[in-house]
C-alpha cells in the first residue's frame, strides 16, 4: 500500500515515503476530531525556486491540532525526475518515546495562472518516530513544473499549499475488518487500489460471483496460470477468509509482472478489459453469456430527416455508459445530454439516400438497459487550451434511486419494451481521490442493498452511512472553518479532490436474481479442497509462529547438500543453509534424542553421526569449526543453541560428518586430534567452465599438499599421476591470505574486494601455508569469472522499453571493458562515443543522469541501484567522444531571424569556461544575418517575459537549458547604446535560460536623452473561479518610447513592427502593467509618464501589455520535456 522511498542521505534522519495508496480516515467513535482547531491551510511562497541549490528544503513551522508541522520538498526530486513533497512532523526529534499522531492532509502546487489546474494530492498517515514524514516522491514531473507555459512557476516563485486535518488516532494495525463488518479487504501490491475497488464491486454482485464459481477448472490447474481459477480462489477467500486477501495469484494469471503491479491504471479501462476477457473465457461453458446478461444494454443511433420521410438507425450494445460531468449538475442532466438531439443543417446537412443533402436531427435513444447498470463518470478530460489532461472536480450529484423511465420514457426509443420498469437502486460508488498525476481508489458498496454502506479501502473495510457514501462523494467545494491563530481568520473553500468516478446501479425488477444466495455448493469440490488445504497450511504457519519461542530450528548440512549446491547456487561458500534439511525441535529435547530423529530421517545410525558447529567469519560466511563434545551432546537442544550462537537467533546450524566404508555404508568417524584439519575441496574444470564439490578429508597440520595429491586425483576422477594445481582464495583488499576467509556471499558482494586465486606451494606444510579449514582444488585462477558472469540487456536510450541486444559479461569488467564490448556489438571503432545510462529498478526507467566517462570502476557499479541489482543498461551513440563532450557546455539555441518567420535550432558546444560572447561568435558562423553589421545579444525569457540580458563576459557554465530551448535573434548596432543603461535583475544561474536577439526598427535609431527601453508582452484575460487571470503568450520584445509620445503614436510603430492587419489590430487593447495589475490606456495617454525613471526593470514589475487573441501558430520546435515518461495501457495477457 505504501512504498518507502528513502533519500540517499541520512541528513536530519528523515525518511520521506512514497504514497501509492492510503485509506481515508474511518468514521468511527475512536476517530472523531480532537478539540478545535483540527484543520488549517498553510501557504508557502518560495521565491527564486529555480536557483535553489539545496537537495531538500523545509517550510516554516505551522500548528494544526496543537501539533507542529512543516512541508518538506526536494526541488530537483528525491532521486526521481519529479518534484518530491512531504508533510513532516517538525518537532519529531524532541517528542517523547512512543509518540504518534494521525492526520489527513493534501499537498498542492498552485497554478498561478489557472487555479483549476493546480496539482493536488491527498492522503492520510499515522506519524511516528520511524515515519515522521509522509507524502509523495513522484508529486509532479519536473518537466511540467519548470515548463514556462504551465503556470506553476511565475516570476520564479512557487506556491505550495498544505491542508491538514488532525484526527484522533485509530490503531490501524489492530483493526479487524471481519470482526467489525463481516467482510475482508484486498491487499495492495503497490498501486493496485484501482483493481481492488473493482474486484470488490464485482464480488459483491452475487450473480457474477456464482458465475465465476461455475467456470470449469480442474485440480491440475494452477491459479497463477488460469484467470478463472485465480478469480475463483480470490472470491472464495473473500467469502470465507478472516483476514485480507492477496491478489498476486490473480495478477500473475493476467501475465503481469512487478512493474505492472506498481503502475496505476484506470479502473474504467480495467473493467472493460477484464469483462471482455471473462466473456471470452466463459464461451462454451455453462456460464456462457453471463457478462451480457448482467451488463449488456442496447441503444439506437438515429438520423432522421426533417423535410422528407427518411430515417437511418443503427443498434449498438454497451456494457457501461460514459456520462459527462462537466456542465452537468447530476446524473439526470448527463442522461439528458446523452440523448440530446443534434441538428444537421446549413453546411452540416445530412446526405440521405435518394434525397441528397437534407436538414436532419441526430441522436441516441435506449432500446433496453441491463440489470446491472455501470455508469462511468468522465472525471478526466482533455483540455485543448492547456494541451493536457485535467480532472473535473465539479459537484455532481447521483441519486440513491435512479428512474430512467422518467418524463414518459424520454430516454427510450420507440422499440423499447415499456413493460420493463427501469427503476434502479444504487449498489456501489467507486471513488477516485487525487488528480491527473495519480491518486487512490476505493469503493462504497451496499452488498445486500440494505441501508448499511461499507467502505472497501484495500485491506480495510469499515461501516459507513449514506451521507458519507453519497453526498461526500459528489465533489465540488467544501468550506472549512479557519480558527487557528496565524492563519486567515475567514472561512475558506477548498476543492474536494475525492469524488465518485464510477457508479453501479441494480434494477429493482432484477434485484432478487442479481443479489442471489451463493454458498459452498456453488464452489467446485477441488477448489474447496485446495483452498481449505491452503487455509490449513496458513493456520499451521500461524501456530508455528506463535509457538516459535518454544522451539529451535536445527539446520543440518551434509556432503550431499554441498555436492548439489556448489557450482550452481554456491561458489565461494560451502552451502546455503536455507536449502538444507531443517528440523523443528522443542528446546527441552535432549540432543541425543534429536540424533535418533536424524537417524530415522537420513538412515545414519546414531553411533556413526558426528556433528560440527559452524563458525561465523568476519566476512559473514560460515564454516564448520569444531565437532560437538560428548558433554555438549548431553545438553538440551535449547542449551546447545544458546552456547553455539552468540546472536539472538532461533536457529542452530550443524554439519553432519558421515564417513563411508569400502561398501559405501556408514562407519564410525575417525578420532580427531588437535593436529587434524578438516579440508573441503572444490574442482574447477576450465574447459567446461564448471565448478563442483569433490569431497573432504582430514590432513595433519604438519603435512604437505604434495602428500595428498594422489588422493585428490582419485577424488577428482583423474589418473594418480595427473598434474593438478592447488589454489587458495584470497580477499586481497582485506589482506587475507588464507582460505579461512573466503569471499562473502553472492547477495552481499559489493565487488570492492579483489578476489584472487593464489597458487599454493605443494611442498609447504598446511600450517605454514595457513590453510586451516577449507581448500579449493582449482586448475587456474580464471574460475573467478564463472561466478561474476552476468547477461546484460542493452537498450537504446531512444527505445528504453525494448532490448536491443544482450552481452555476457563479467561483473568485474572495467568501464573500458564494457564500452568496448558495446562498440564491437554496434560495429563502432571508437568506444569513447558510447555513453551509458543506468537502470532504475523501481520506476523501470533509465536514471536521469548518464554514467560519466570512467565514472565507475566496474560493471557491477553500473548495475547497482540502492540495495537492488539490475541487468539492464541503456546506451547512446554520440557524435563526439564522451570525454570531450563532458568538457564542453552544450546549449540549444533557437535562432529567430530578423526578417524571416523561420526558427532554426542550433547546438552550440563550447568549453565550460567560455563566455556568452563566445556563444554569439560561434552562432554567427552558423546563421545568415540580415545585416552584416548586426550584433547578437543573449536574453533570458521565461513564460513569455524577458528576464535577463546576458553580458558578453558572462560564463556559460551555469546556464541551464535542461527543460527549455534557447532562442536567438538579431540586435541592431543602434541598440547597443541602450543596453548600457539596461540591466536585468534575474541572477545568472536561473534555470529558465532562453536566449533572444532583437532587431530595432529604423525609427528607433535616433535616440533622445530621455528615451527609454521598455518591455512589451502579449497577454489574454481569463476569468476563472471569479478571479481574473492574466496569461502571457507569444514573443516578448523591447520597444523604445520617447518622452511625450502618446499611445496612438506608439501603436503605429507596434503595428508596423508586428505586421498586424488593420482589421485585426483594431481589436487590440493596450495596458500598462505594474506588479501584475493592468491599467488600460487611451490613445491620448502619454506612455512614458507611466514608466518610472530608473535604469533597472524587473520583467514582472512594469511592462506594456498588448491584449488580443492568441492566433499565432505554435513554433515548430518542441521544448525538451522530461525525457522518460511511459504510459502503459491495461493488458491481460493470458
Amino acid at each position: 500500500m505504501l512504498v518507502p522511498s528513502h533519500t540517499d542521505s541520512a541528513e536530519n534522519n528523515h525518511q520521506p515515503m512514497e504514497v501509492v495508496a492510503q485509506p481515508d480516515a474511518v468514521n468511527t467513535v475512536e476517530n472523531q476530531p480532537v478539540e478545535d482547531p483540527t484543520s488549517s491551510r498553510f501557504t508557502w511562497r518560495i521565491d527564486g525556486f529555480s536557483r535553489m541549490n539545496t537537495k531538500k528544503l523545509y517550510s516554516d513551522v505551522f500548528v494544526v491540532g496543537g501539533f507542529k508541522w512543516r512541508v518538506l520538498i526536494f526541488p530537483k526530486g528525491n532521486n526521481v525526475d519529479y518534484l518530491s513533497m512531504y508533510l513532516d512532523v517538525a518537532d519529531s526529534a524532541s517528542l517523547p518515546y512512543g509518540w504518534s499522531r494521525y492526520a489527513q492532509f493534501s499537498l498542492a502546487v498552485v497554478n498561478q495562472i489557472h487555479n483549476k489546474y493546480s496539482v493536488r494530492k491527498d492522503t492520510q498517515h499515522q506519524f511516528n518516530a520511524r515515519e515522521s514524514d509522509w507524502g509523495f516522491t513522484s508529486f509532479m514531473p519536473l518537466g511540467e513544473l519548470y515548463d514556462p507555459s504551465r503556470g506553476y512557476l511565475v516570476n520564479d516563485t512557487l506556491v505550495v499549499e498544505a491542508e491538514v486535518l488532525v484526527r484522533r488516532i485509530v490503531d490501524y494495525w489492530t483493526y479487524d475488518s471481519k470482526k467489525e463488518t463481516g467482510y475482508v479487504g484486498l491487499k495492495n501490491q503497490g498501486a493496485t487500489c484501482y483493481m481492488n475497488s473493482l474486484l470488490q464491486t464485482l464480488y459483491h454482485i452475487p450473480y457474477f460471483r456464482k458465475a465465476v464459481y461455475h467456470m470449469p477448472t480442474t485440480e491440475n490447474d494452477m491459479p497463477s496460470g488460469s484467470i478463472p481459477l485465480a478469480l475463483q480462489s480470490l472470491f472464495y477467500k473473500l467469502q470465507y477468509s478472516d483476514t485480507s486477501v492477496a491478489t498476486k495469484e490473480l495478477t500473475k494469471s493476467f501475465g503481469w509482472d512487478t512493474y505492472d503491479s506498481f503502475m496505476q491504471h484506470d479502473v474504467q479501462e480495467l473493467n472493460r478489459v477484464l469483462c471482455e476477457k471473462l466473456e471470452d473465457k466463459m464461451k462454451g461453458t455453462v456460464v456462457e453469456g453471463t457478462i451480457q446478461k448482467l451488463f449488456e444494454g442496447h441503444h439506437m443511433n438515429y438520423i432522421e430527416c426533417i423535410n422528407v420521410d427518411y430515417k437511418s438507425t443503427r443498434k449498438e450494445s454497451f456494457y457501461d455508459l460514459q456520462l459527462d460531468v462537466k456542465g452537468c449538475p447530476d446524473v439526470y442532466a448527463s442522461f439528458d445530454k446523452y440523448v440530446e438531439v443534434e441538428r444537421l443543417e446549413g453546411d452540416n446537412k445530412y446526405h440521405a439516400e435518394q434525397y441528397g443533402l437534407q436538414d436532419a436531427k441526430k441522436g441516441v435513444l435506449f432500446i433496453d438497459f441491463p440489470p446491472v447498470l455501470q455508469l462511468q463518470l468522465k472525471r478526466f478530460e482533455y483540455d485543448f487550451m492547456r494541451d493536457t489532461m485535467v480532472k473535473i472536480n465539479d459537484r455532481y450529484e447521483f441519486p440513491l434511486q435512479l428512474d430512467l423511465d422518467r418524463e414518459n420514457g424520454k430516454y427510450l426509443s420507440p422499440d423499447a419494451d415499456r413493460n420493463v420498469r427501469n427503476l434502479y437502486t444504487l449498489h456501489s460508488v467507486l471513488v477516485h481521490s487525487g488528480g491527473v498525476h495519480g491518486g487512490h481508489y476505493y469503493a462504497f458498496i451496499r452488498p445486500t442493498l440494505s441501508e448499511q454502506w461499507y467502505k472497501f479501502d484495500d485491506e480495510r473495510v469499515t461501516k459507513e452511512d449514506t451521507k458519507r457514501a453519497l453526498e461526500e462523494q459528489y465533489g465540488g467545494e467544501e468550506e472549512l472553518p479557519q480558527t487557528n491563530p496565524g492563519f486567515n481568520n475567514t472561512p475558506f473553500k477548498f476543492t474536494k479532490y475525492s469524488n465518485a468516478y464510477m457508479l453501479v446501479y441494480i434494477r429493482e425488477a432484477d434485484k432478487e436474481k442479481v443479489i442471489c444466495n451463493v454458498d459452498e455448493k456453488d464452489i467446485a469440490e477441488h477448489l474447496r479442497e485446495r483452498l481449505k488445504k491452503e487455509q490449513e497450511e496458513k493456520e499451521h504457519k500461524k501456530k508455528e509462529k506463535a509457538e516459535a519461542h518454544l522451539y529451535t530450528i536445527i539446520k543440518v548440512a551434509r556432503d550431499e547438500d554441498l555436492t548439489q549446491q556448489i557450482g550452481k547456487d554456491i561458489y565461494f561458500d560451502l552451502v546455503d543453509h536455507d536449502k538444507v534439511r531443517s528440523f523443528r525441535v522443542q528446546k527441552q529435547t535432549s540432543f541425543n534424542l534429536f540424533k535418533e530423529e536424524v537417524a530415522k530421517e537420513f538412515g545414519i545410525p546414531v553411533q556413526f553421526q558426528r556433528f560440527w558447529l559452524w563458525a561465523k567469519r568476519q566476512n559473514h560466511t560460515y564454516r564448520p569449526n569444531r565437532p560437538l563434545t560428548h558433554m555438549e551432546e548431553a545438553q538440551s537442544v535449547g542449551q546447545l543453541r544458546e552456547v553455539s550462537n552468540k546472536v539472538h537467533n532461533a536457529e542452530l546450524k550443524l554439519f553432519l560428518e558421515v564417513e563411508l566404508g569400502p561398501d559405501l555404508r556408514p562407519i564410525a568417524p575417525p578420532d580427531k586430534t588437535k593436529d587434524d584439519i578438516l579440508l573441503f575441496f572444490k574442482l574447477y574444470d576450465p574447459e567446461k567452465e564448471e565448478l563442483s564439490y569433490v569431497g573432504r578429508m582430514f590432513v595433519k597440520s604438519t603435512g604437505k599438499p604434495s602428500e595428498i595429491l594422489t588422493k585428490l586425483n582419485k577424488m577428482a576422477g583423474y589418473d594418480p599421476d595427473e598434474e593438478i594445481g592447488l589454489y587458495e582464495m584470497i580477499l586481497e583488499s582485506c589482506g587475507i591470505c588464507d582460505v579461512t576467509m573466503p569471499t562473502i556471499a553472492v547477495q552481499e558482494i559489493k565487488f570492492e574486494p579483489n578476489v584472487m586465486c593464489e597458487p599454493i606451494d605443494k611442498k609447504v606444510t598446511f600450517r605454514a601455508s595457513q590453510t586451516l579449514l577449507m581448500h579449493e582444488l582449482l586448475y587456474f585462477g580464471c574460475f573467478i569469472d564463472l561466478f561474476f558472469k552476468i547477461v546484460v540487456h542493452f537498450r537504446s536510450l531512444d527505445k528504453p522499453k525494448e532490448d536491443d541486444f544482450c552481452l555476457e559479461m563479467s561483473r568485474l569488467f572495467t568501464y573500458d571493458d564494457v564500452v568496448e564490448r558495446v562498440a564491437q556489438q554496434l560495429g563502432l571503432d571508437d568506444p569513447s562515443i558510447i555513453r551509458l545510462t543506468p537502470h532504475n529498478c523501481y520506476s523501470q526507467q533509465p536514471k536521469p543522469q548518464p554514467i560519466k566517462y570512467r565514472g565507475v570502476e566496474h560493471l557491477s557499479d553500473m548495475l547497482v541501484h540502492y540495495n537492488q541489482t539490475s541487468d539492464i543498461l541503456y546506451y547512446e551513440v554520440l557524435d563526439i567522444p564522451l570525454p570531450e563532450l563532458q568538457g564542453l557546455k552544450t546549449l540549444k539555441v533557437a535562432f529567430h531571424h530578423a526578417t524571416k518567420e523561420e526558427v532554426v535550432i542550433h547546438t552550440i558546444r563550447l568549453p565550460k569556461q567560455s563566455t556568452v560572447g563566445d556563444v554569439l561568435d560561434d552562432l554567427k558562423t552558423k546563421v545568415e544575418l540580415s545585416d552584416p553589421e548586426a550584433e547578437l545579444r543573449l536574453l533570458e525569457v521565461f513564460y513569455h517575459k524577458i528576464y535577463k540580458v546576458f553580458p558578453p563576459n558572462e560564463k556559460i557554465e551555469n546556464i541551464n537549458d535542461q527543460y527549455w530551448t534557447l532562442r536567438a535573434e538579431e540586435l541592431s548596432v543602434h541598440e547597443v547604446f541602450l543596453l548600457l543603461f539596461f540591466q536585468m535583475t534575474a541572477p545568472v544561474d536561473t534555470k529558465y535560460s532562453i536566449t533572444v536577439y532583437i532587431s530595432i526598427p529604423e525609427e528607433e535609431k535616433n535616440l533622445g536623452p530621455h528615451d527609454r527601453l521598455i518591455h512589451v508582452y502579449h497577454f489574454t484575460k481569463d476569468t476563472a473561479q471569479n478571479q481574473m487571470q492574466i496569461q502571457n503568450f507569444g514573443e516578448p520584445f523591447f520597444l523604445v518610447i520617447r518622452e511625450g509620445e502618446t499611445l496612438s503614436e506608439i501603436k503605429v510603430r507596434i503595428q508596423k513592427k508586428l505586421q498586424v492587419p488593420d482589421d485585426e489590430f483594431v481589436k487590440w487593447k493596450f495596458a500598462f502593467f505594474s506588479l501584475g495589475r493592468p491599467e488600460y490606456l487611451q490613445d491620448s495617454d502619454i506612455v512614458s509618464s507611466r514608466f518610472q525613471r530608473r535604469d533597472v526593470y524587473g520583467a514582472w514589475e512594469q511592462y506594456l501589455g498588448l491584449e488580443h487573441t492568441d492566433n499565432a501558430p505554435k513554433r515548430s520546435y518542441a521544448v525538451n520535456q522530461n525525457r522518460h515518461t511511459f504510459e502503459k495501457p491495461v493488458k491481460i495477457y493470458n
